[in-house]
């Protein structure tokens, strides 16, 4: 299905009745990150799965992904669904959105899971290798960039035992194009600082951390679950920033214990 979001259509996918539960993938892939996992959650939950702006099939929009575009994005989607309330899990990118959807909309959120991602903003170095991507990227097309990132993405376990995940991660990300790319690490490279806003996040809260991640390690999710106060922290074994594609076992169940403590009404 697609909404009308400000100036782009955004898509997004349904499956199953309950509690409204949002599932929000990494750069640079889409909604289809999460299949490996949605067989066991749609019949229990109702799941909202968004390709976020500038990722699958929806648009890019003008100018700079912005966590403030995307927050509204998701403003729009619930309206649209008619959901007053809703779970979110956030993966990465997911989890900037989320920080900034707290911060403008906190009433529709009743819990949060915020994997493999970080609360700090870019360093400055951070921040200068994404604008020489961006350049190389507008020069290239994204092909270098993406085949380059595939070792960041996926952790050593993943990539020595299981290449074929490696090569459906890659392949979702074919539908990335060179000025989605360049609107999405724009608007990453310029997300605020997002430390001073956990203190003040009073939901239940869930942060997984991949055992092999490089990108987000442990020492900063860490960071969240010390300042969300009652934050959980589960670190997901032999995988690395795509935690929840390279052992979606481990990270359902360990979702799925999540959710059932929750109470949901």
């Amino acid at each position: 299905m697609q909404i009308l979001s400000d100036d782009i259509q955004l898509y997004y996918g349904t499956m199953g009745s309950g509690f409204p539960v949002v599932l929000l993938h990494p750069f640079p892939v889409h909604h289809e990150f999460w299949t490996p996992l949605v067989a066991r959650f749609w019949t229990r939950y109702r799941l909202i799965l968004p390709d976020l702006r500038a990722h699958g099939r929806s648009e890019v929009g003008s100018g700079t992904a912005t966590m403030a575009k995307h927050a509204e994005d998701l403003l729009r989607l619930l309206d649209a669904e008619q959901v007053a309330r809703a779970v979110f899990v956030g993966v990465s990118i997911g989890g900037y959105i989320l920080f900034e959807f707290w911060r403008r909309h906190r009433e529709r959120i009743a819990a949060l899971v915020l994997s493999n991602t970080r609360a700090e903003p870019d360093t400055e170095q951070g921040r200068a290798n994404r604008m020489r991507s961006i350049e190389d990227t507008r020069l290239r097309g994204t092909a270098p960039f993406l085949d380059a990132q595939i070792q960041n993405f996926i952790g050593e376990s993943t990539r020595r035992n299981r290449p074929d995940v490696a090569t459906k991660a890659r392949k979702m990300m074919d539908a990335m194009t060179v000025s989605g790319l360049v609107a999405i690490q724009q608007g990453m490279a310029e997300r605020p600082d997002s430390v001073p806003t956990l203190h003040g996040i009073n939901v239940e809260t869930l942060v997984i951390a991949g055992e092999e991640d490089t990108l987000t390690p442990l020492a900063n999710a860490q960071v969240m679950q010390q300042h969300i106060p009652g934050a959980k922290l589960s670190v997901i074994p032999r995988a690395g920033h795509y935690a929840a594609f390279e052992n979606p076992q481990e990270f359902a169940r360990v979702l799925m214990q999540f959710l059932e403590s929750l109470r949901l009404d």
